[in-house]
């Protein structure tokens, strides 16, 4: 039975998303073993029939925990999408896929548009040779989306609907042990995806949680899928919180971090929610001192919130 309010319903059909539910075949391009887990780089399509790269991390045990579809960041630099929450290149406080792994968890990790081997001028884990390129053609997608009465954060949110079926199709998932996870850019897509999709049990969004009152107030800068003309009229990031209860749901901030700023007076406002479904006990806010960035605390905090999330369920 749908759970779904009639303004989160509202939202989706203004956005335009589709939720594809249907099983996801995807094919195994290499194969990478280690003593706790190994990586699979697949392939499969996504909501345009174009292709999504992914690694795919299944823990080396009997019965897994659950599974995660890991998105990652932005930080300005486009050649670095799955690799980075590998742990294959980038930030090591990124790597949530090896870490989730070893606990059991089964991880997928694809590229989202426009990242690492989603870029239009060229794929890997090298930047362009102009730097503006990698950029350019990002901002691209979604201008040329615009013209078309088209939106880029539509084309993220189906592509990541796709890495849900993908992941539900996965031998030894439970359907009540699905979750998603984000840092800043990624934590933006954890919050646009997750109340639309009642697969999602557990959502982690780090970094992302600001609303954009807070953003237009203080002239913090807007990331390109989430430029949606006339949401801002209607709608808020509060409504998107509010629209992921009664299921689980993690938000992380910082002090000094722009970019979730108000994060707790989003969690205040979406607690009322939960409390009317009986579980305010579901919605989970951690702030810590400091900027944007992950730092080991609130990494370590993330993987354990998900190991015991997940048992609890069993």
């Amino acid at each position: 039975m749908s759970i779904m309010n009639s303004k989160t319903k509202a939202i989706q059909e203004f956005l335009g998303i589709k939720i594809y539910l249907d099983r996801v075949q995807y094919e195994v391009l290499e194969v990478e073993r280690s003593d706790y887990y190994h990586r699979q780089l697949i392939r499969y399509r996504g909501s345009e029939d174009d292709e999504i790269r992914a690694f795919l991390f299944l823990p080396e045990i009997a019965m897994p925990v659950g599974g995660i579809l890991v998105h990652h960041q932005h930080h300005g630099e486009r050649h670095l999408g799955k690799s980075e929450v590998a742990g294959i290149a980038g930030d090591p406080l990124q790597a949530f896929c090896p870490a989730l792994a070893r606990q059991g968890i089964i991880t997928l990790a694809p590229d989202s548009i426009c990242f690492e081997d989603r870029r239009r001028n060229m794929t890997g884990i090298m930047p362009a040779f102009d730097s503006e390129d990698d950029h350019l053609q990002h901002y691209n997608e979604m201008c040329y989306r615009l013209l078309k009465g088209e939106l880029l954060m539509k084309k993220v949110i189906e592509d990541s609907s796709i890495g849900i079926s993908l992941l539900e199709g996965v031998q030894g998932i439970s359907a009540d042990r699905i979750g998603i996870l984000g840092h800043s850019y990624g934590g933006n897509t954890v919050l646009f995806h997750s109340p639309f999709d009642e697969r999602i049990q557990f959502s982690c969004s780090s970094g992302a949680a600001c609303s954009y009152r807070n953003k237009l107030d203080n002239e913090t800068g807007i990331e390109l899928a989430e430029v949606i003309p006339g949401f801002y009229k209607e709608y808020d990031i509060d409504d998107l919180v509010k629209g992921i209860a009664p299921r689980k749901l993690l938000l992380l901030s910082g002090t000094n971090d722009k970019y979730s700023r108000d994060a707790g007076d989003l969690f205040e406002g979406a607690k009322k929610v939960y409390s009317e479904y009986g579980c305010e006990s579901n919605i989970f806010w951690q702030d810590y001192k400091g900027g944007h960035a992950i730092t080991e605390e609130r990494f370590d905090f993330i993987v354990n919130w998900f190991k015991k999330e997940f048992k609890r369920t069993k």
